[in-house]
């Protein structure tokens, strides 16, 4: 495929254009296959790259959106929770298991079929890549359930990429109120045996109301010892351990991070742990939002990512995401942008995503829009016109020739 008639091109590669985007104006994108193999000057294109041809309409190309904090896996409705914190109610994590109850009782269509709808939604909004946790089964059959659910999301080619994240330790379910070391022996045992083999991730809530930071340092240990890579939701609700457990385990990513002191951002930069913010949570609970500025000042890498899940930020959109971090995070709008593309890839640990450049993953989304500014300064606007996820084109909203 040749991509031409790029005014702007953000290739997040500063090696090949202008500052830390690496800007490259009038531009094209060749790729083959799945992989981008030449970007530059639309002036320059190879000899032999001719079709299919793709015409971008003077417009910006940015590269795919990389969602590195989902819950797609789900069944039930929790608008009324939503409405009663607008009302004043504070949230808890215990609404949690108000989905768990849902997802359990669905099947196993019910839940395909939603995390599709979910996926298909976020792919129209330029999301190219998704993270996809388990965690609202809660027992060993269903979260293993939940994570081949996640993994056939991947088989479809028309729908975004997926890295599926065991859960099991998210909250405590209600068989196991009384004794929820019980379950802790259970995630860290006969769940993630069973779990290991559908997940590259290994989650855990650190967070009153679900999981001390002993009770996630097994859970997360278990984890590793069966090869999966470390994430945390961590800090969320109030101050607390799950930063500096984040940096002490050596995790990919610690998110939420609502309230950190000093020595939790310290401890997390020295880690090279990346920070995941996730501002739709914050907006959906009316909470404060986390200072992103203090985190890039202190070094750390700072990923936006949009939390879907049905309780406390029920949106698939990364453009709502990039607006937010923008408005109430203090990111500039390139910042918010690499947030959203390379930082989401950085917390996945992923090198060939979230950036434009050869032998990259050919992601790459066309705003209807002349500058990837347009995504803050113009909120709530369907912008994405163009959306080619490996190589293949699989939205096009592009005008038809007159």
């Amino acid at each position: 495929m040749v991509v031409d008639g790029i005014g702007l091109l953000v290739t997040n590669r500063p090696e090949v254009g202008e500052g830390p985007l690496g800007l490259l104006r009038d531009a094209a994108v060749v790729t083959e296959g799945d992989r981008v193999s030449w970007v530059g000057p639309a002036t320059r294109i190879p000899e032999g790259a001719t079709a299919p041809r793709l015409d971008a309409g003077g417009a910006c190309l940015i590269p795919g959106f990389v969602d590195s904090h989902t819950h797609l896996v789900f069944a039930g409705d929790r608008s009324e929770e939503f409405a009663a914190r607008m009302a004043g109610r504070p949230y808890g994590a215990g609404g949690i298991n108000t989905t768990v109850a849902a997802t359990r009782a669905a099947s196993d269509a019910e839940l395909a079929a939603q995390a599709g709808r979910l996926a298909r939604e976020a792919l129209a909004s330029g999301t190219t890549t998704m993270e996809v946790k388990s965690g609202y089964g809660l027992t060993v059959a269903d979260e293993a359930r939940a994570l081949r659910i996640a993994s056939s999301l991947a088989q479809d080619p028309g729908l975004p990429s997926v890295e599926p994240t065991f859960l099991g330790a998210h909250v405590v379910p209600p068989e196991h109120a009384r004794d929820p070391d019980a379950y802790v022996e259970l995630v860290r045992g006969p769940m993630v045996e069973a779990c290991a083999p559908l997940a590259r991730w290994c989650d855990a809530f650190c967070e009153r109301g679900a999981f001390d930071a002993d009770q996630c340092r097994k859970v997360l240990a278990a984890g590793a010892a069966h090869g999966l890579g470390l994430r945390l939701h961590a800090n969320q609700l109030g101050p607390g351990p799950g930063a500096q457990l984040a940096a002490e385990l050596g995790a990919t990513s610690a998110d939420h991070l609502t309230h950190l002191s000093p020595a939790d951002v310290d401890a997390l930069a020295e880690a090279g742990v990346v920070a995941t913010l996730l501002p739709v949570a914050e907006f959906s609970t009316r909470s404060p939002y986390p200072d992103a500025r203090r985190l890039l000042a202190a070094g750390l890498v700072v990923a936006l990512a949009t939390d879907c899940n049905p309780g406390t930020s029920y949106t698939t959109s990364m453009p709502l995401v990039v607006a937010l971090a923008v408005r109430e995070m203090g990111l500039t709008p390139d910042q918010a942008l690499w947030g959203a593309t390379a930082g989401g890839a950085a917390a996945l640990d992923r090198q060939d995503i979230g950036s434009l450049g050869p032998g990259d993953r050919a992601d790459l989304v066309i705003l209807d829009a002349p500058s990837h500014i347009h995504l803050a300064y113009r909120p709530g606007v369907a912008l994405v016109r163009s959306v080619v996820v490996g190589g293949r084109l699989v939205v096009d909203r592009a005008p038809a020739a007159a």
